[in-house]
C-alpha cells in the first residue's frame, strides 16, 4: 500500500470543484494506495510527475517508489492544468 500527501494547493483547488466531482476526484485517488501505476496514470513528457485522468479533470502527482508515497501537486480542468 501506498501513503497518500496532498500538497496544500492541491487540497485548495479541490475545494474550490463541485462536491460531486471532488469525491469521484476522492476515490479515484484511494484507489492509487493499491495500484499506484493504473491504466489512467501517464508520465508527463520533461517532468518527473504523473499525471491522472478523471473525467475533464486532470490530477498532476509524484511518486515516490523507494518510501511508498504518492504526492498529490496540483489538480485542475484539462484545459488549463497544463499552463
Amino acid at each position: 500500500m501506498f501513503a497518500i500527501e496532498w500538497k496544500e494547493g492541491a487540497l485548495e483547488q479541490l475545494d474550490k470543484l463541485q462536491p460531486q466531482i471532488s469525491d469521484r476526484i476522492y476515490k479515484k485517488v484511494d484507489e492509487l494506495s493499491e495500484n499506484p501505476f493504473s491504466k489512467d496514470i501517464k508520465k508527463l513528457k520533461g517532468e518527473s510527475a504523473f499525471r491522472l485522468r478523471v473525467g475533464d479533470y486532470r490530477i498532476i502527482l509524484d511518486i515516490d517508489i523507494k518510501n511508498k508515497m504518492i504526492f498529490i501537486l496540483r489538480l485542475g480542468h484539462r484545459r488549463n492544468i497544463y499552463d
